[in-house]
């Protein structure tokens, strides 16, 4: 069965202290709202994420969690050099093919209070932020055609690509200087395919109340649908997989003077009818 929601959190309710699913109003942006300690409720959602249904009963939100839970993501697969006006900063061909690497889904992590935590391999001036559209595969499939692509989407949310510049360069293949614990922040909210369009948002990534990248997801070469195809060329694409589509200009090893994640900052991923994602930095 199809669930019926529309923009879905994954909380803890203050009534009960329990794990909960929930429907929120369009017209809040929970992120920002439960960071400025503001009064949020959900409808709450009974069932699955992949099979929720919205009911009457509404539950007050006493802490956002991941859209998805760890255990739901099998995996989580990653666009590079996808943003045009990216490739222009970065003095960079547009890619013929997708630039494609990994994050396991160990690096799944959550919205404020949860923290970006950055190990000590990274504490060396060159942690940095990528402010991403991403999506979740609601049904499993391989070889999909652009036309039937959308289908497969479960909803849309906010996503930081956190990364390791320093080992990054070292290396051809980026999983490693991307893939560590909670460098992929999720949320607030997952938006259903049928009320956004994925291709006309506007995004923002926030450092210390400053914006470092303000880009539109029209600047996307490959576009969802071309994202899901490709993905899924003799390759089973499961149901929970995260897709990270890419990054827009203004990271923090390309801006002059450089931008660099420290300890304590705040960081925040605001995507248009999405909301904001907010995470603090720490250093472990």
């Amino acid at each position: 069965m199809a669930p019926n929601w529309t923009r879905l959190i994954r909380f803890i309710a203050e009534e009960d202290g329990q794990v909960h699913l929930g429907e929120v109003d369009t017209n809040q942006d929970v992120g920002l709202a439960l960071f400025n300690k503001e009064k949020v409720t959900a409808k709450l959602v009974t069932g699955s994420i992949f099979d929720g249904t919205v009911t009457d009963k509404r539950l007050q939100v006493a802490q956002l969690l991941s859209p998805i839970e760890m255990e739901n993501v099998p995996i989580i697969r990653c666009m590079g050099l996808n943003y045009r006006d990216h490739a222009r900063e970065a003095n960079m061909p547009i890619p013929d093919v997708p630039v494609l690497f990994i994050k396991p889904r160990t690096a799944l992590n959550g919205p404020y209070p949860a923290k970006i935590n950055v190990p000590k391999i990274a504490q060396d001036g060159s942690s940095d932020y990528e402010a991403e559209l991403s999506f979740i595969i609601g049904k499993s499939g391989r070889d999909i055609p652009e036309s039937e692509a959308m289908n497969h989407v479960l909803g849309f949310t906010a996503s930081n690509d956190v990364s390791a510049r320093t080992q990054q360069f070292k290396n051809s293949q980026w999983s490693f200087s991307k893939g560590f614990d909670g460098s992929c922040p999720l949320g607030p909210v997952l938006v259903a395919p049928s009320v956004i369009d994925p291709h006309k948002l506007d995004i923002k990534a926030i450092h210390n109340g400053s914006v470092v990248q303000d880009s539109n997801t029209r600047e996307m070469i490959f576009d969802i649908p071309k994202t899901i195809s490709f993905l899924s060329q003799g390759t089973t694409l499961e149901r929970g997989t995260v897709i990270m589509t890419g990054t827009g200009p203004g990271i923090g090893a390309m801006r002059d003077p450089k931008v660099v994640l420290n300890d304590g900052d705040d960081m925040r991923v605001a995507i248009e009818n999405i909301g904001t994602l907010v995470n603090k930095v720490y250093y472990e």
